[in-house]
């Protein structure tokens, strides 16, 4: 070990006393809190990220496939030809896909009235959503007999018509001619999304093509799951261009208009980039007030520690063993605010991400509760970046402490 690390392990903090001044207790704190600040900021955006991204895949699926129609004669309908079916099945980046279909609806009760798209609920994908969503009763298996009558509402549309689970409802279906169903509430969603909530009522795939009196094969949409969201506009786009070349090769009659989350969801997304500017300035004031802190600490340290300074200087010291001394006792002190700062951030956003105490308002911000992830690699590269940051802010100040020579410390003395 050098002897500059040596000293500056050794050397106590205090000054005067058995305790450490108030202004490094002070920079201790700082950083403790610039760090705990900085890991909130990165784990709520992250949280926000994922949660508002979970909810706009979770309504328009990764990627959605809608038929164009050739002429005015000509309908929107999708169907899922066997041809389709392999020409999706050979894309390795598809893990799953599923027929959809939708029809414009009318819930009616007694007193109220309310225009819905009544939407298949199909996909192992759509029910993991909605079953993560849903505040009264339960999901619907379709594929069990007599359950064909059964939809899932949203609270909006629950507390607007004042139905609940179990409730039945005409509803009344605009296909041609007028058609009334008498349909049972199976369950209640609230995704806290109203542009979303405010529209779709899921039910059974093959209720709805009886409605629009479409084979079992055809639907509105083909709902795709990918492999990897990161790169959802590439496949996207990889996509579309294998199914104009089908079309131009003649395997398949109709053109297809490729669709994905990214697009579907766009205002939202583009909310979510201005958290990043707003994380971004919290990075840089935080880490002007840790700097700023253990700078005027140091300063103390080294006015408080002048006679060793000019004992060691007459010992031999250069002047860059005396800079690496004090640098050492002020990465010392930054090093015990990281872990203060790291270890009760971390506790408490394990608190937050198991028992969400702390709520947000959904109208406002999506979410019913301030959502985090705890990202291992972000918080390494924050610490490592911090410890970094300050080393090169600590190189002023220590130039300080080297130019203190013995014949000025005597003369303080």
């Amino acid at each position: 070990m050098s002897y500059p690390l040596y000293l500056a392990k050794r050397l106590s903090l205090a000054s005067g006393g058995r305790h450490s001044s108030p202004a490094i207790r002070v920079a201790v704190a700082a950083v403790a809190l610039s760090v705990a600040v900085m890991l909130a900021a990165i784990a709520i955006v992250l949280g926000f990220k994922r949660e508002i991204r979970d909810k706009v895949i979770g309504f328009n699926s990764h990627i959605t496939l809608y038929a164009v129609p050739a002429g005015p004669e000509d309908s929107n309908l999708i169907t899922l030809t066997p041809t389709l079916r392999a020409l999706l099945d050979s894309q390795d980046f598809i893990t799953s896909y599923s027929l959809e279909a939708s029809i414009p609806a009318i819930l009616k009760t007694a007193d109220d009235f309310k225009g819905i798209y009544l939407k298949s609920m199909e996909g192992e994908a759509l029910r993991k959503f909605l079953s993560s969503n849903i505040e009264e009763g339960s999901l619907p298996d379709f594929s069990k007999e007599g359950n064909d009558m059964k939809i899932v509402i949203s609270r909006k549309a629950a507390d607007q018509l004042r139905l609940k689970a179990g409730d039945k409802i005409d509803t009344y279906f605009m296909s041609g001619s007028i058609r009334v169903r008498r349909l049972e509430i199976a369950a209640i969603y609230n995704s806290h999304f109203d542009t979303y909530d405010n529209v779709f009522v899921y039910g059974s795939l093959p209720l709805i093509q009886n409605l629009g009196e479409v084979s079992g094969t055809q639907g509105t949409s083909v709902s795709i799951t990918t492999d990897d969201f990161d790169n959802l506009q590439q496949n996207a786009e990889h996509l579309a261009a294998v199914l104009n070349e089908a079309l131009a090769s003649g395997l398949v009659y109709k053109y297809y208009r490729v669709d994905n989350a990214l697009n579907q969801g766009a205002g939202y997304l583009r909310w979510l980039s201005l958290l990043d500017t707003n994380v971004i300035v919290i990075l840089v004031l935080m880490t002007i007030v840790a700097c700023a802190t253990l700078i005027s600490g140091m300063l103390i340290i080294i006015l408080d520690k002048k006679s060793f300074i000019g004992l060691i200087r007459t010992l031999g010291a250069t002047v860059k063993k005396v800079r690496s001394i004090f640098i050492y006792m002020a990465i010392r002190i930054a090093l015990t605010g990281i872990v203060i700062g790291n270890a009760l951030m971390l506790a408490l956003l394990w608190a937050q991400d198991r028992w969400h105490f702390l709520p947000l308002d959904p109208d406002s911000y999506y979410i019913d509760f301030v959502p985090v992830e705890i990202s291992w690699q972000a918080i390494l590269i924050l610490n490592a970046a911090t410890v970094f940051v300050i080393y090169l802010c600590l190189i002023l100040p220590s130039c300080f402490a080297a130019k203190i020579s013995p014949a000025e410390t005597m003369r303080y003395e």
